[in-house]
């Protein structure tokens, strides 16, 4: 007998990654959409209040705002949790996620900056060519470009980046990043991990890590070609969470890359 589909909520119906989760789950048999839900007295066709969302979901995906995916943590986990909570909200504060680990005793939680198989597949190639590329020979910087909307910068999938290279190298990346550049910033320093932004237009996404080296460079590189494939990753993680036990888990967890 086939398994009943994954009743899922939407969270921020309205926005365009609300919109593209909604449209993924058309059709599919693993996961159902119950409910679709946006900010407080927001108006538009099906969308319906958090609580009565709550009462059906046996999962939420949210690619909304920080502070509004861990007000949504809180409220599942004072409800006793049974509710998987999937995030692909970006640029959280040391507090956010504080409050986020705090949910997550009670909630089973999957938080991506970024839910692309190609992602996490690149991540794994600049975590193996750190390792291999000394320091002191190749710069690494992390590239990235998005739309003019995002709000947040670097994006969450270029730190994801970093840390990769930074674990290569068996560095804290807080303790190498090189975020911001102007002015007389003098020579590179040796071991940085820099990270390049830009904001415009309609891009979607483009990710690449540059290792460089005196003679030669190596660029690894992701272009997202549609939001489709992020709410297809966050569909699959929210299949992929039942069952689990509460605690955060990861995109690389999801897809196998890395042990529960």
């Amino acid at each position: 007998m086939s398994q009943s589909p994954v009743r899922i909520a939407v969270a921020g119906a309205l926005g365009r990654m609300g919109k593209a989760v909604s449209a993924t789950l058309e059709g599919r048999a693993d996961a159902i959409a119950v409910a679709r839900f946006d900010r407080p007295g927001a108006e538009g066709e099906g969308l319906v209040a958090l609580e009565s969302a709550l009462a059906d979901a046996q999962a939420i995906i949210d690619f909304t705002i920080p502070e509004a995916s861990v007000a949504l943590a809180e409220t599942i986990a004072a409800a006793g949790g049974g509710i998987a909570l999937i995030i692909g909200s970006t640029g959280f504060t040391a507090e956010q996620d504080a409050r986020l680990a705090k949910a997550a005793e009670k909630v089973t939680i999957v938080r991506s900056g970024n839910f692309s198989l190609g992602v996490n597949m690149l991540m794994g190639l600049v975590r193996q060519a750190a390792a291999a590329l000394p320091a002191s020979d190749w710069d690494i910087e992390v590239f990235e470009a998005h739309h003019k909307r995002k709000i947040d910068a670097p994006s969450g999938t270029a730190l994801m980046l970093g840390q990769a290279a930074a674990d290569g190298r068996g560095v804290v990346l807080s303790e190498v990043e090189d975020r911001a550049r102007d002015g007389v910033t003098g020579p590179r320093k040796e071991g940085s991990i820099g990270f390049s932004v830009v904001r415009g237009g309609g891009i979607i996404g483009e990710h690449s890590v540059i290792f460089a080296g005196e003679s030669e460079s190596l660029t690894i590189a992701h272009s997202a070609i549609d939001r489709g494939l992020f709410a297809r990753g966050a569909v699959a993680a929210a299949v992929w969470a039942q069952g689990k036990a509460p605690g955060i888990y990861d995109m690389q967890q999801v897809l196998g890359f890395k042990a529960v």
